[in-house]
């Protein structure tokens, strides 16, 4: 074929998903402290991305992970390199972007100062703040006699402090940045109408002669530093310990993982870093990342509005879902028809209310419920608590090891069992991401079910940024399989039989093959064929290898991919037939629909699954076909709004160079064009 490139390197394609979140800080159609916060989300994945996958590859690449060749670990070792290269590239973007946002500020009367601005009623204000909020909770660390460098905290800012002395040894100190309730950032006495922001770090630094008056010194200087350690979870083979057990040591471990990337502010001096990376243990395979001032950008994601809502998007209300009452009894409703909520456009409160309801129900015996990723303070976990004291048998999965969220997960999981909840803690080399609910109610002596499958985390507070969509059903064929995913978490040794779900490790990749052979089959018999899936990630080899064939057999392919997708589009003789695109603007796109056939024949499912190797054949996840019509039409809609975005629409090509589709008829700004469509069928 002539072919010499069918797949994108998966964390290439990564940084090219992070590289769209930055454009979205330099966009001037997003307001100005919604770019900002941008800026703060881009630092945070850029974190996320070396504690995980740059951590594996390095550990490829230095022959630590068994069975691996010798040419895979030359590959990793090149591949080291091109991220740093890629990634201090971006940083430099990012340092730009963030220099002209603070820049812009100025014209709202934002103004971002350091130590060196401060005016005398400033200085006053800043000294008096230290000495009562900052000066209790420094830790202040002396690094020239101690035989063992202390560990650095994972992602925490630290002031790497030299105080120089004539004919003298010079003194080094780390000063941690606390990172508790005070926050980034330090908002000033406003004056004249104007608001003044300081950074804790630059606080900290008008104060060094508060914190080192013990020492005699010519000069004093502080620059950041950041660290990212290793957070990949090694499974302990101990089969005498629980799951729980596990990964509370691994947290305990994590702060200690390997340092992976070092990011140093590049006005630091030579002595001083090359002092730290002896002292730290940073050799040639760890990422060394120059940066600026200010590090930590993730915390950009909570600067302060100063009550500037017009410098911030403007709110959508959340909408109710066409003739579905929060009044009432939900299940009654539900028992009617299937209802679709598509978060945030709808009100979240459905799912609270479906809990709370069964919660009190004397007729419901049961619910069984798989978390993944929680709110802090959970409604979700209250109403599961709740049907516990009121006598209910209570089934939680709980996946312990959602990344990131492991220690939240630990204590919520204490504390069902406290209520007398029954957990459930999945399988030591498989996560249970599926995210389903069942509740069994008895009504006229026989059990009826009830549920609701979705494409995201029950979690209140994502669920107003994140886009998902939340089936509610009282199919009873749907729900006696989704029964069969709960059966299958207590006996693991028989894998049941579904007929209507498609479960993973089990059987789903086989039925999405044959729904794409299906299409196949169709467009070579000349009839019409069409394949529209939407997803964040999209890397499996043979599932994208299936999809070529759907293109070579001239099926027409359409995809939206959030985040990585190692598909290429538009190849002559391979994938001429595949177009796909990339949605990045206000809500962070997450849901997973697939859609088969030509308009009137489709096949429609929607799940929690996207189609990556995890995803299929290592982890437990639930995609539900939609038979209801309504609820099949709402998705096929929304794609299709989604598919005619021209605003914040990226093409997906073999440069990842992140174009922008071209603007052609009237704009179509998809996220806001949903929130229209919403709201139109309320009146329909």
């Amino acid at each position: 074929m002539g072919v010499k490139k069918k797949y994108i390197n998966r964390e290439i394609s990564w940084l090219s998903f992070n590289e769209r979140v930055l454009q979205e800080a330099s966009d001037p159609k997003v307001p100005l402290l919604e770019r900002l916060r941008f800026v703060g989300i881009f630092s945070n994945n850029m974190d996320e991305f070396f504690k995980v996958r740059y951590a594996k590859i390095q550990r490829i690449s230095q022959g630590k992970i068994s069975g691996k060749s010798r040419h895979e670990i030359r590959e990793a070792k090149k591949l080291l390199k091109e991220i740093t290269r890629i990634a201090i590239a971006q940083q430099q973007k990012m340092r730009k972007v963030r220099r002209k946002l603070i820049e812009e500020l100025k014209n709202h009367d934002i103004f971002i100062i350091n130590e060196k601005e401060m005016d005398a009623e400033q200085q006053k204000f800043v000294r008096q703040f230290f000495l009562d909020k900052v000066s209790p909770r420094l830790f202040t660390i002396i690094l020239n006699d101690l035989e063992k460098f202390p560990i650095i905290k994972d992602s925490s800012v630290y002031l790497a402090v030299k105080m120089s002395r004539k004919d003298e040894e010079n003194i080094y100190a780390l000063v941690e940045i606390p990172s508790d309730d005070l926050g980034r950032f330090v908002v000033l006495p406003e004056k004249d109408g104007k608001n003044y922001i300081m950074l804790l770090e630059d606080v900290i630094r008008a104060n060094l002669d508060e914190i080192f008056n013990l020492f005699e010194y010519d000069d004093i200087e502080a620059h950041i530093i950041k660290i990212s350690r290793d957070a990949q979870f090694e499974e302990d083979t101990d089969h005498t310990k629980s799951i729980l057990e596990k990964v509370s040591f691994y947290l305990r471990q994590r702060q200690k993982g390997e340092p992976v990337r070092l990011i140093y502010d590049d006005s630091i001096a030579e002595d001083t870093l090359q002092f730290l990376m002896r002292k730290m243990g940073i050799d040639e395979y760890d990422s060394l990342i120059p940066g600026g001032r200010i590090h930590n950008h993730r915390d950009f994601m909570d600067f302060p509005n100063l009550g500037k809502y017009e410098l911030l998007y403007k709110q959508f209300e959340p909408l109710p879902i066409k003739d579905f009452s929060l009044r009432g009894s939900i299940l009654k409703q539900i028992k009617q028809k299937d209802r679709l909520l598509y978060a945030p456009y709808h009100n979240y409160k459905y799912v609270i209310k479906f809990l709370r309801e069964a919660a009190l129900d004397p007729k419901v015996k049961s619910i069984k419920i798989t978390i993944y990723r929680l709110a802090k303070n959970s409604q979700i976990a209250n109403s599961l608590i709740n049907a516990a004291k009121n006598g209910k048998h209570v089934t939680v999965q709980i996946e312990l090891r959602a990344r990131f969220d492991e220690a939240q997960n630990i204590k919520y999981a204490e504390l069902f069992k406290q209520e007398g909840i029954h957990l459930v803690f999945g399988f030591p080399d498989m996560k249970v991401h599926s995210k389903v609910c069942v509740i069994d109610r008895e009504e006229d002596g026989e059990i009826k079910r009830y549920g609701f499958i979705s494409t995201g985390n029950f979690n209140e507070k994502t669920a107003k940024i994140y886009t998902d969509f939340t089936l509610f059903t009282s199919n009873q064929e749907i729900l006696e399989d989704v029964n069969k995913v709960f059966e299958f978490f207590e006996r693991s040794y028989k894998v049941p039989r579904y007929k209507h779900i498609l479960v993973s490790p089990h059987y789903m990749r086989r039925r999405f093959n044959k729904l794409v052979n299906e299409q196949i089959k169709r467009a070579r018999k000349g009839e019409p064929a069409l394949i529209r899936l939407k997803m964040n990630s999209l890397s499996d080899k043979r599932m994208i290898d299936k999809l070529y064939e759907a293109s070579q057999a001239g099926v027409p392919v359409k995809l939206i991919i959030r985040g990585i997708n190692r598909l290429i589009p538009g190849i002559p003789g391979l994938s001429e037939n595949i177009e796909a695109i990339s949605i990045v603007d206000k809500f962070l796109e997450h849901p997973r629909v697939f859609i088969f056939g030509p308009e009137g024949e489709e096949q429609v499912f929607m799940g929690s699954a996207d189609w990556m190797p995890r995803n299929l054949d290592r982890r437990v996840e639930v995609i539900t076909p939609v038979y209801d019509e309504d609820a099949k039409m709402q998705l096929i809609d929304t794609f299709e709004i989604s598919w005619a975005d021209n605003q914040k629409a990226r093409i997906f090509n073999e440069a990842q160079d992140n174009q922008y589709r071209p603007a052609i008829g009237p704009p179509i700004r998809s996220q806001f064009a949903i929130y229209d469509y919403y709201k139109d069928l309320l009146n329909k």
